[in-house]
């Protein structure tokens, strides 16, 4: 992957950990910051990394983004997903290249994102979301990523049924998960993962039933909760806020009824 910025390539001007920019390079553009206003085509035919001087001789960095970045800059609709829940769910989902995951709903597409990345190029999202301009807001982000490509939006509601059949993983993100597991069930292949995130406990409870019910196993709650470390000589402690309770995130396995 070239390390050198292009017209048409997107960058994270870094000014400070709470200031970043995500912007579009294109030819005779400049972005206008508080600190002043930096000439995007002077980017052009530099590295990824390189130190640009605004006009009012501040310095930014220009990086190149990775997934967090583009998650943190989405446009919104929705609340969404945060990157600790993210990795959370990819792992446990078992998602990789050429899976063919069940996603539900779409929301501002966070974390459709996220899976579509680890399952390109040869696997499929497949996103319901019942309300169309969720899905619009969706496909932009999809698209501002380069991953669209790899995603089949829905506007179909996910407790009336799947479609799909022989998935790897069915990864639900709604009101009612519970609704869902039989479908599940039947979407997953056998061993196939089910991924539900949930922010109240009452919803897990009804979640956790539904999965024995319907011959699931290697049921799993947890909560990821991230504390960042104000690191300094002499002063190094945990910051005052964090990134406290946001859901509870349940997995289980696809038995085979006999």
């Amino acid at each position: 992957m070239s390390q050198t910025i292009s017209e048409g390539d997107r960058v994270l001007l870094y000014l400070d950990r709470k200031r970043t920019y995500l912007v579009m390079v294109e030819k005779e553009k400049s972005f206008h910051t508080h600190k002043g206003f930096i000439q995007l085509d002077e980017l052009i035919g530099k590295e990824y990394g390189t130190c640009v001087t605004s006009s009012m001789d501040v310095e930014f960095v220009a990086l190149k983004p990775i997934l967090r970045d583009y998650v943190f800059k989405m446009l919104r609709k929705t609340q969404i997903t945060y990157p600790k829940d993210i990795a959370l769910i990819v792992m446990f989902s078992g998602a990789g290249p050429g899976s063919r995951i069940v996603e539900a709903g779409t929301g501002t597409g966070a974390l459709t994102t996220a899976l579509a990345f680890y399952v390109k190029p040869e696997g499929c999202i497949y996103s319901y979301e019942v309300r169309q301009e969720f899905m619009e807001t969706a496909s932009k982000n999809l698209e501002r990523v380069g991953v669209s490509e790899y995603v089949e939006l829905k506007n179909k509601d996910v407790t009336e049924g799947i479609d799909e059949q022989d998935v790897d993983a069915v990864i639900l993100d709604l009101a009612t998960p519970w609704l869902v597991i039989p479908h599940a069930y039947s979407a997953l292949k056998g061993s196939g993962t089910v991924v539900s995130f949930s922010p109240t406990i009452d919803q897990v409870v009804k979640t956790v039933e539904a999965l024995k019910e319907n011959a699931f196993v290697a049921v799993e709650t947890v909560e990821c909760l991230m504390r960042r470390m104000q690191v300094m000589k002499g002063k190094t402690r945990p910051e005052t806020l964090m990134t406290g309770h946001t859901g509870y995130i349940t997995f289980a396995r696809k038995t085979l009824r006999q």
